[in-house]
């Protein structure tokens, strides 16, 4: 799966877009697994040439083909979390007018473009694109804790072990949707769980 057409919803659900390429000096992609995609769909030798790109393969296999694109700089990371050190320190060393470029899940997206924000860079200067899994990064709202890649609906916490139904709320703040006890008023009536989009 790569690109997938997100149901209407609430307002709170983000939108993402499509990548497109910017004037700029200096670019900072963020892909990671599918994303990759969307980077060889933009990239020119121009563009990679003042471009620092993170990739977080996650089990696909682009690394190659995105190491042939001769970006100035690139990075494989094992994981979101493993390259959030690297993804700091680009972003403290930022010049004006960066340009940035985050694709893949929803959850990654999220986690980035709070780190994006967190240094002082405009939401203006920020480009999205979904690719790859529509798996979802969930907050228990009564333990606090967040699992990570849900797919199925209601599912478990991993934290707390309630089932939680899974809501199109979303927090920025947290890049997390919200999860709320499916069975709050009737103690073990939980209904089958099935596929977040089904």
């Amino acid at each position: 799966m790569s690109k997938f057409e997100f149901p209407k919803s609430i307002t709170s659900r983000p939108v993402w877009g499509t990548l497109e390429v910017r004037q700029g000096e200096y670019h900072l992609m963020i892909a990671e697994a599918e994303g990759a995609g969307a980077i060889l769909d933009i990239a020119t030798p121009d563009l990679m040439a003042k471009s620092h790109l993170i990739y977080i393969p996650k089990g696909t296999d682009y690394c190659a083909r995105l190491q042939a694109l001769n970006s100035a700089q690139f990075y494989e990371g094992p994981s979101y979390e493993a390259s959030l050190p690297r993804i700091r320190r680009v972003l403290e060393d930022a010049h004006m007018g960066l340009q940035v470029y985050l694709t893949g899940t929803e959850g990654m997206m999220g986690q980035a473009m709070n780190e994006v924000m967190a240094v002082g860079l405009p939401h203006t200067a920020i480009q999205t694109e979904h690719r790859g899994s529509v798996a979802r990064r969930m907050q228990c709202v009564h333990c606090k804790g967040v699992t990570e890649d849900v797919e199925v609906d209601p599912f478990v916490c991993s934290h707390c072990g309630l089932n939680l139904f899974v809501r199109d709320h979303y927090s920025r703040r947290l890049a997390a949707y919200q999860g709320v006890r499916v069975d709050a008023e009737d103690h073990g009536n939980v209904p089958e769980p099935k596929g977040i989009y089904e």
